[in-house]
């Protein structure tokens, strides 16, 4: 198979979202279908009994046309396109986010007597993309908010969160939901009582930098809910990279191997605007392995790793031991590439975007056999099978 390309193992999907259920079996999942919408991922999520969770009116389509109900879908984007909302509306879905006056207005007008649910701005130092910057209403705005929501004829119906994306600390979900549950007190004494609490997404893939197991960040959750003032009717989550990150395995070929300086550099085939963004957002590092025979008892050198594009910010990884013999013609594996890798990839440079490749079951029946995929640190095996060394940039 021509490099490159991204297989994402669909039991491994399975297995994650089957471990999820039972860590917080309390918590209904709304997968949040940005990270990766191959409709492969969606119609092994939908099978199991997923609902989904968008951003845009695009993203409702690409469901719809997998079977998925509008009605099952939350349309978490707190700012969104009028005619989406309106569009959104029309096709059945009744669940809208927001985070401000102007939002609520837009809602009223496109999607009347639609239920609406207030983003909170909470915590996410912990992250490794904070969102708190662009979107979330503090405690008392979103207070005041919800009763405008129903003076303009909306179901003031829930409250949602996001303590942002890759999330290193579990007592940010405790803190969360203590804010929520701060607000669903004040709530019920003006007769609001809320239907719906979403703990949003952040829920940590493993990579190379350690990061919390689901059943860490579960023991805290499942006691912050039982302190809420009541149970709203669903309790659900929005899980995205924790659910798909593990399952692709992105092979690329080297093109290229120089010396720049004192540094041992290696070009390939995909890079920075082909799948690898994050690299790039938030120094990423990413499990990788060669196809070099002796990639386990050979010597090693460090290498700087770029892309294949004349820009030189594409330029994906730095101190990256691997073989010292790796060479034009070997393929690299960029492990737990899963997320955010063709969601955001482009044809740069006229270099193509890697070729999605599925293994597994699509039978909606297997759990993809691991148990309990989050509950250790150590990496699985990947799809192509191999070691993993650490990656970084």
């Amino acid at each position: 198979m021509p490099t490159p390309y991204l297989v994402t193992d669909l039991d491994t999907v399975a297995g994650r979202y089957a471990a999820f259920r039972r860590a917080l079996p309390g918590v209904h999942v709304h997968y949040a279908m940005k990270c990766n919408p191959a409709p492969e991922i969606l119609a092994t999520l939908a099978a199991r009994g997923a609902g989904f969770e968008i951003a845009s009116l695009g993203e409702l389509r690409m469901l719809q046309r997998a079977g998925v109900d509008p009605a099952d879908v939350l349309y978490s984007n707190p700012i969104k396109p009028p005619s989406h909302i309106a569009a959104a509306h029309a096709a059945g879905l009744w669940r809208f986010s927001f985070d401000s006056p102007n939002e609520l207005a837009k809602i009223a007008e496109t999607a009347p007597g639609s239920a609406v649910y207030v983003r909170l701005r909470v915590d996410d130092e912990a992250s490794v993309f904070p969102l708190s910057r662009k979107f979330g209403a503090g405690l008392d705005d979103a207070y005041d908010l919800m009763l405008l929501a129903g003076r303009l004829g909306l179901r003031p119906y829930g409250i949602t969160f996001h303590v942002g994306s890759q999330s290193g600390n579990p007592q940010a979900w405790r803190r969360a939901i203590g804010d929520a549950g701060r607000l669903m007190s004040r709530l019920r004494a003006e007769g609001i009582e809320i239907e719906m609490l979403d703990l949003g997404g952040g829920f940590p893939a493993r990579y190379v930098a350690p990061v919390p197991s689901l059943d860490e960040i579960a023991a805290v959750i499942e006691p912050a809910i039982g302190e809420l003032p009541y149970r709203p009717a669903l309790i659900t989550a929005e899980p995205g990279r924790a659910l798909v990150a593990e399952a692709g395995e992105l092979a690329t070929g080297v093109i290229g191997r120089e010396q720049r300086g004192d540094e041992n550099w290696l070009f390939v085939d995909v890079g920075a605007y082909h799948g690898m963004m994050e690299t790039l957002q938030a120094e990423w590092s990413y499990p990788i392995t060669t196809s070099v025979p002796e990639q386990a008892t050979g010597p090693m050198l460090p290498f700087t790793i770029t892309g294949p594009t004349c820009d030189p910010s594409d330029t994906m990884f730095t101190e990256v031991w691997l073989p010292a013999t790796v060479d034009v013609g070997d393929t690299l594996y960029i492990g737990s590439a899963g997320a955010y890798t063709l969601a955001y990839a482009s044809e740069f440079n006229g270099f193509p975007a890697p070729t999605p490749l599925f293994v597994g079951d699509l039978d909606g029946h297997s759990d993809g056999g691991f148990g309990n995929a989050f509950a250790g640190p150590t990496l699985t095996g990947s799809p192509l099978g191999g070691l993993t060394i650490a990656g970084g940039r």
